[in-house]
């Protein structure tokens, strides 16, 4: 626990709502109370008792038929009033596509949250196989799939090992390629190369390549990414696919230097 959630009055609580505000806006078909509260590491009246305050706030709702919890009307306004600041998905949108269309492979527009990452937009490509990993809203770690993995890569040397102090349970939750020895080689190499590359770590066969987009302070804030199956990202194709990205991704940046947010 942080030292802010220690000394804060009421930190603690608001970090569990939020928490438990994100899950319910991770899942597309709404969340059970059951589900929330395991993935929240809440007991169920804890989780009960935080949702129905959200709840009364407008923050989440509850279906009456499935008793599945949902995003509230709220939070639609306040999306469309931080959307004026914060989001670039209108920027990227054509970006994002154009990526899709020249490599044929899904192409991703994910942003950094904290510690993880969000993915924005998705687009699909022409090639008829797909991987399904990520699409909109769907989050990871830092450091996990490849958009997030790229952004790592190029955060400060003290960021990167404040996150991982952090975040001592990635190789149990994600396997032992995402302890820090072999994490910290991806990230090396990356850096290196300029470009992620993630061999099907999360789901076996799907690969996945990102590249960081940057804001006006030089900030590692986004992510393009792609997703395919594994023969699509041989060898002989993989600098190809990592110059076309790097080429989406620098046009990115440059728009979002450009741009008045």
């Amino acid at each position: 626990m942080s030292t802010a959630r220690r000394t804060v009055p009421g930190a603690q609580a608001i970090a569990r709502a939020s928490r438990l505000l994100r899950l319910v806006t991770a899942a597309a078909d709404g969340a059970s109370l059951q589900a929330l509260a395991r993935d929240a590491d809440l007991s169920r009246s804890t989780a009960h008792r935080l949702l129905s305050a959200l709840q009364a706030e407008g923050l989440v709702d509850q279906d009456r038929a499935t008793a599945l919890w949902m995003p509230g009307p709220e939070l639609y306004l306040m999306g469309t009033v931080a959307a004026a600041r914060y989001d670039v998905t209108e920027l990227a949108r054509d970006i994002v596509r154009s990526l899709a269309v020249k490599t044929e492979e899904s192409a991703f527009l994910s942003v950094r949250r904290a510690d993880e990452t969000v993915c924005l937009l998705r687009e699909e490509g022409s090639f008829p196989i797909r991987s399904f990993v990520l699409s909109e809203g769907v989050r990871f770690p830092l450091g996990v799939a490849s958009a997030g993995l790229a952004i790592l890569s190029f955060l400060p040397d003290h960021d990167v090992d404040a996150y991982l102090d952090r975040h001592p349970e990635l190789p149990e939750r994600w396997g032992r390629t995402h302890a820090q020895r072999p994490l910290r080689a991806r990230l090396s190499e990356t850096k290196a190369r300029g470009y992620s590359v993630n061999p099907g770590l999360i789901v076996e066969g799907s690969w996945g390549m990102g590249a960081a987009v940057f804001d006006r302070d030089g900030r590692p804030e986004w992510a393009l990414s792609l997703t395919g199956v594994e023969f699509r990202f041989g060898p002989d194709r993989l600098p190809q696919l990592g110059r076309t990205l790097l080429a989406h991704a620098h046009q990115l940046s440059s728009r979002i230097a450009g741009s008045r947010r």
